[in-house]
């Protein structure tokens, strides 16, 4: 199955909101998850291999996105009855497993998924304060491969200019990886 990038479109546009369970049980609203900052969301799934790729640097750039006060969360909108690696329970251990510092959320129905526009996994919205999209892009310059040195963390110093200039870079890369299972 190709993969699929994320496509460019308009920035600005609102948050939708959102009531999900969490593999911590908790239900999440937007407001829960909302930080002073804003908000980073990134549709992911447990069996794609460009989110196994990247999930501990998912997990550890949500962790520093965190501490600068941005909201952070991760659901999973994929049909887990046909692909059932996504279902809730293997979402949990998938958390775990990547020490996940941040909500992991079941999108069951894809409605979720079908309100913010997301196609792949992983694909990833940062929205600002007042929660207005200003990133859609991939977390950093490695994709799939391997971060090194050289690796530009594109999330992390999109998140940064956001918060310091409301607006994200004029230059976003997208996320490429697996499309999303609808139903």
């Amino acid at each position: 199955m190709p993969a699929l990038e994320t496509p460019q479109g308009e920035l600005g546009w609102p948050a939708a909101e959102f009531g999900l369970k969490g593999v911590d049980g908790r239900l999440w609203s937007l407001g829960d998850l909302r930080g002073v900052r804003g908000l980073v969301l990134m549709f992911i799934c447990n069996h794609c291999p460009y989110v196994i790729a990247v999930a501990d640097r998912l997990a550890a750039t949500g962790a520093e996105l965190a501490e600068r006060g941005y909201g952070v969360a991760a659901i999973c909108s994929n049909d887990a009855e046909a692909y059932p690696a996504d279902n809730f329970e293997n979402m949990a251990s998938f958390a775990r497993e990547h020490a996940f510092p941040f909500p992991y959320l079941h999108d069951e129905t894809q409605e979720v998924a079908k309100a913010y526009g997301a196609v792949c996994t992983p694909d990833i919205f940062g929205f600002d304060a007042m929660l207005d999209l200003r990133y859609r892009g991939r977390l950093d310059s490695a994709g799939r491969g391997a971060a090194d040195a050289d690796t530009v963390p594109e999330l992390l110093l999109a998140m940064q200019q956001v918060a310091l200039t409301g607006r994200g870079p004029e230059v976003q890369h997208p996320s490429i990886g697996c499309s999303i299972k609808w139903r």
